[in-house]
């Protein structure tokens, strides 16, 4: 039986990734601020912010120490703030790149040690459309999207010969609760937005690829592309 370890497991696209991966017979670790909905004797939860940068190597060792055999990490937790630059306040930016990148760069130093000494598994970070071209008011999250997909790239290289594959997932928009608090969503049509469990089905069918084989980057949108701007929030931030 297999283990992943998965952030972000309390909702949204990391809900259905753990819920997928339990429901083919693997183990699961979750990370997240809020308990996990379901209840299985296979998950194992971590009550974590994964923002809060100066506890979080010790939170990770722990449990690196209590799970010493992990097949893979699957980083999907991150947040949107969406804005012009001079609008966003510092606090909101650094909290921006720590949780979208640094976490997840301090996750994969704590774990690769033990990846690289089982000489197997899989690393699969959650990108993200915005990684792949600048647009305005998204500057910052841009920003952090960016850095992902170059560390996803160069950490490719570095893993290789170790048996270790890394993959980037980078979906358009999905309709999750991560829109709730921002000024815009996608479009109601079903072919307007991605679900989760269509991320969770690709995560699923890269895992269970042949080892040697590798999906570098997938690229996963709606067929049309929509997005709609409330009245009530037009102009916020």
């Amino acid at each position: 039986m297999k283990t992943y370890l998965i952030t972000g497991t309390s909702k949204g696209i990391g809900l259905s990734i753990a819920r997928k991966l339990l429901n083919s017979e693997c183990r699961v670790i979750g990370i997240s601020r809020s308990p996990f909905p379901d209840t299985h004797s296979h998950y194992t939860h971590y009550a974590i912010d994964l923002s809060c940068l100066k506890t979080l190597p010790s939170e990770l060792k722990e449990i690196a120490d209590n799970h010493p055999q992990i097949d893979g990490l699957i980083c999907n937790a991150g947040i949107g703030h969406f804005g012009n630059l001079e609008e966003l306040s510092f606090h909101r930016i650094e909290s921006l790149i720590d949780l979208n990148f640094l976490s997840q760069v301090f996750i994969v130093k704590t774990f690769l040690p033990l990846l690289k000494k089982q000489q197997q598994g899989d690393i699969v970070f959650l990108g993200s459309e915005a990684a792949l071209s600048g647009k305005k008011k998204g500057s910052i999250y841009c920003a952090s999207k960016f850095a992902l997909r170059g560390f996803t790239q160069a950490l490719r290289e570095e893993c290789s010969a170790d048996h270790i594959r890394v993959t980037l997932i980078n979906p358009g928009m999905v309709k999750t609760g991560f829109f709730d608090e921002l000024h815009f969503h996608p479009g109601q049509e079903s072919c307007e937005f991605i679900e989760p469990q269509d991320i969770a089905d690709t995560i699923s069918w890269v895992l269970s690829t042949r080892p040697g084989t590798v999906f570098d980057e997938i690229n996963i949108s709606p067929q049309k592309k929509k997005i709609i701007f409330p009245l009530k929030n037009r102009g916020s931030t």
